[in-house]
């Protein structure tokens, strides 16, 4: 899908994100400032690749997973997560390009609109996505509830 290559550094080649890629996205989520890790267990990464077959990528130099990022759907609107570039590999293009592949692939799904949420002090993260276009919502606001939920009483 592609090389890019910096001098000092091995070439970096893209591909579609496999179950087995995730000792080392996880490790570099969990270096990666601003990315959350709740649920994100090798069984969950599995079942989210075998949902969304094709739309999620990693970058990798040598045996090195130097890139990722995670796209979805669910038949209308196109999700991204867990956009994560190692330090020594930024500043490179490299989460532009995995962004816009996963973007190609998603509208080759018949999504016309993709969502993605960043942690409000992730303040590097969202110059990130401002330059990149996207346009922050001030309109929304996210609600979550861990599952199985029990409803409140009206006591």
């Amino acid at each position: 899908m592609g090389t890019l290559r910096k001098p000092e550094n091995p070439p970096v080649s893209i591909r579609l994100m496999r179950a087995g890629d995730y000792p080392q996205a996880f490790d570099l989520w969990r270096k990666s400032k601003g990315i959350g890790l709740w649920g994100d267990s090798r069984a969950n990464l599995a079942r989210y690749l075998k949902r969304n077959p094709g739309l999620s990528l990693v970058a990798v130099s040598g045996r090195k997973v130097v890139g990722t990022i995670l796209g979805g759907h669910d038949g209308r609107r196109g999700f991204i997560f867990h956009l994560a570039v190692a330090r020594a590999f930024r500043r490179r293009g490299l989460g532009r390009r995995l962004t816009s592949i996963c973007l190609q692939k998603l509208e080759r799904s018949g999504v016309l609109r993709t969502h993605l949420m960043v942690f409000k002090n992730n303040a590097e993260g969202r110059r990130f996505w401002k330059r990149m276009g996207w346009v922050e919502r001030s309109d929304l606001q996210l609600f979550s509830s861990p599952l199985p939920r029990k409803p409140k009483s009206k006591a």
